[in-house]
């Protein structure tokens, strides 16, 4: 895909739409597991949410090198050295199939181990074990088929990982029913039948990656770097790739705390918890939005640093900025009409409809500053400086969101808003923050130089 300078609102949304589509496949494929974990018993679905908890965690690594091959290929194309980045390709490549495979050995070897250290009940401990038994083989092939969309997305060829995508979710549907029911020729395989879904499907949309990937001839062995290349970049590599996993993780953890401290109010704790489980769901659509706009600002980023280019690409994330905080924000204005309703839908129960209400209000109120933190981290992340949205991300939730939602829900409030004005108040100095990161130009700093590989 060619970028018009002439033209950046085209560019944006030429790239973000298709990348909103991938995020809008991702949500059903989550979505449709749920559905069918749930016709089939609640132990399924609960076991279900246990282990696609720890896959997360086990995906890190993965996401980590993505957001590497993002940010160094796009700069590599942009800067004309299209040799240079196709030897990241690989080195990412070799990376995710290393690291998926040592954390596959690991994750079968201590299995029942992970599984009791979440006190697991007994009565779904074996549902438990199974699931998670599948998913960790799982783990090398979903690592290439994570790295290998990068790749794609690095290249502004966004439409290759949508269609992937879109082959993951349709035969991840049909298996689920045809797998746990027993439909057509399939053997009906009951609860076992929902990891297995997922290993072909995946499988399946990690094989449309590949194929393509050697039709472009970038998978050749004259790619494969020499140790010598390796010791000369893979610095870079893993400067930009390892802030993103931290991230991660200090988000995430961040997520386990307040559901603690959520259910440990000393009032209306079983109803805040509902309200925040069935909230994050409503919530997570706006996100779709957000996370494509936030990929869409890394590839033209990357691009134009690569190319040199700072005052463009210092203008094309403005303006991605300003089209996707302006997007997502109507969204949530329309949203906020609908909250009563959307309530209803979620839960029967009146005191948890209420709650939802005032948990989305809140988290909606938020969206505006929200959205600009995602927005920026992309841009971040385009210029290899991942460790701002490390440091914004990290210090604004464990510095802020956790304390201010235990002193504010237990000891001032002692009710669920005091937590909801937590994470107000978090993702506003989380935006400001990045907002003065962003327009310090400091960011700039942090991309590759232009040397001919």
């Amino acid at each position: 895909m060619n970028i018009d300078k002439n033209s950046p609102y085209k560019a944006i949304i030429l790239l973000t739409w298709p990348q909103f589509l991938m995020m809008f496949f991702h949500f059903w494929i989550g979505f449709l597991d749920v559905y069918v974990a749930g016709l089939l018993n609640s132990k399924v679905q609960a076991s279900l949410g246990i282990v696609t908890q720890i896959l997360f965690f086990l995906l890190i690594v993965a996401i980590s090198f993505a957001n590497g091959a993002v940010s160094t290929i796009s700069q590599s194309i942009g800067a004309g050295r299209e040799n240079r980045a196709k030897r990241f390709a690989c080195v990412c490549m070799e990376v995710g199939l290393i690291s998926g495979l040592i954390l596959c050995t690991f994750g079968l070897f201590f299995r029942e181990q992970l599984v009791h250290v979440l006190k697991t009940p007994k009565e779904i401990y074996y549902i438990t074990s199974y699931f998670l038994k599948v998913y960790v083989i799982l783990v090398p092939v979903y690592y290439l088929f994570i790295v290998t969309n990068a790749i794609f997305r690095a290249r502004k060829k966004v439409y290759i990982p949508l269609f992937s995508i879109m082959t993951v979710t349709i035969l991840n549907g049909i298996l689920n029913f045809c797998l746990c029911f027993g439909y057509w020729i399939f053997p009906k395989l009951g609860f076992k039948g929902l990891p297995w879904a997922t290993f072909f499907s995946v499988s399946a949309g990690f094989l449309v990656n590949i194929i393509v990937l050697s039709k472009d001839r970038w998978l050749l062995v004259k790619y494969i770097p020499s140790f010598k290349w390796v010791k000369k970049f893979f610095p870079y590599l893993w400067k930009v790739s390892w802030p993103i996993g931290l991230n991660q993780l200090l988000w995430n953890l961040a997520y386990v705390v307040l559901f603690s401290i959520t259910a440990s109010l000393p009032r209306k704790n079983i109803v805040a918890l509902a309200a925040f489980t069935a909230g994050v769901r409503v919530e997570s659509i706006l996100f779709l939005p957000a996370f494509a706009f936030n990929m869409t600002a890394s590839i033209l980023v990357g691009h134009f640093l690569g190319e040199g280019d700072f005052k463009y690409a210092r203008n094309v994330a403005t303006k991605t900025w300003i089209l996707g905080v302006s997007t997502i924000s109507l969204m949530g204005l329309v949203l906020w009409f609908f909250l009563g309703d959307v309530s209803k839908i979620l839960s029967k129960e009146i005191l948890v409809q209420g709650e939802i209400v005032n948990y989305l209000r809140y988290n909606l109120a938020a969206i505006p500053f929200t959205a600009s933190a995602m927005i920026l981290g992309g841009t971040f992340v385009g210029a290899g400086a991942t460790k701002f949205n490390m440091l914004s991300v990290g210090g604004s939730v464990w510095l802020f969101r956790v304390p201010l939602a235990y002193f504010l829900g237990h000891l001032i409030l002692q009710d669920p808003t005091g937590i909801w004005i937590s994470m107000l108040v978090s993702q506003v100095i989380q935006a400001i923050i990045m907002s003065i990161l962003f327009f310090s130009n400091k960011w700039r700093k942090y991309s590759m130089k232009r040397e001919v590989v």
